[in-house]
């Protein structure tokens, strides 16, 4: 099936059920109602499985409280982080040296930063927002990050000479990320073109369960047997890796 825009389901879907003809989704309130449960389902679909095409390049936010200087933060759209690599060079006229940071559970991460001497210069002392104490060193690259609620990232070092916080021109990531939803009738889900015959025969199952009460028991088998057939072919794509959480995005 080739890709389809907003209008191409809704109108297909609303054949199936019997439904008015449209020729934009807010012609009639039924239309509507179509379309959000196209992007529902869309939705649903994008948040069920890592897809390979929403895998990206993302930036980090770093803090604007120099008090927490190893403190930065992911994007809402961000579903789950793959990996980060922090420039490591000692000073900015060096060559760069990307390294990459390891994630660690938070008490896995408070064993690490709780061994350093906060009494040592090279240590500072953070107040995380939580209200917690972290010991963090202020000579040299981190190592090592984790997070305490799922959109703050923590970081166990920084090099004061050469920044006066973690900056995000030093950083390089990989996250699956969130697509955007544009609800006009040519806008083109961001999805794979196999995967559009999914999308819409979910839809057509669930449009006909909550607008006409009855359940669609042929768009239920094909939505089935679409959803069987790319999870079957997402493992042979991504050839068994498994790509490292970065902790709680899932």
């Amino acid at each position: 099936m080739a890709k389809l825009s907003i209008l191409d389901m809704v109108q297909d879907i609303l054949n199936d059920i019997d439904s008015d003809e449209v020729n934009s989704i807010d012609d009639t309130v039924e239309a509507a109602q179509v379309a959000q449960i196209v992007k529902s389902t869309y939705f649903a679909m994008m948040s069920n499985r890592n897809w390979p095409h929403l895998r990206r390049a993302v930036h980090l936010v770093p803090t604007t409280d120099l008090a927490q200087p190893t403190h930065m933060y992911v994007k809402e759209s961000i579903k789950e982080l793959v990996f980060i690599n922090y420039d490591c060079r000692k000073t900015v006229d060096d060559r760069s040296s990307f390294k990459k940071m390891q994630w660690r559970e938070p008490d896995e991460f408070l064993q690490i930063i709780n061994a350093y001497n906060e009494f040592n210069d090279n240590v500072d002392k953070v107040q995380d927002s939580s209200g917690i104490d972290l010991f963090i060193m202020n000579d040299r690259a981190p190592t090592v990050y984790t997070s305490f609620d799922d959109r703050t990232l923590v970081f166990n070092a920084y090099n004061s000479n050469r920044e006066a916080n973690l900056e995000s021109t030093f950083i390089q990531a990989m996250a699956y990320v969130m697509p955007h939803w544009i609800p006009a009738d040519d806008h083109i889900p961001d999805l794979p073109e196999e995967a559009f015959t999914a999308l819409l025969e979910e839809a057509k199952s669930r449009a006909a369960l909550k607008l006409r009460q009855a359940p669609d028991q042929k768009a239920e088998q094909e939505a089935g047997r679409q959803q069987r057939w790319l999870a079957r072919r997402a493992r042979r794509v991504a050839g068994g890796i498994k790509f490292p959480d970065y902790g709680r995005h899932r």
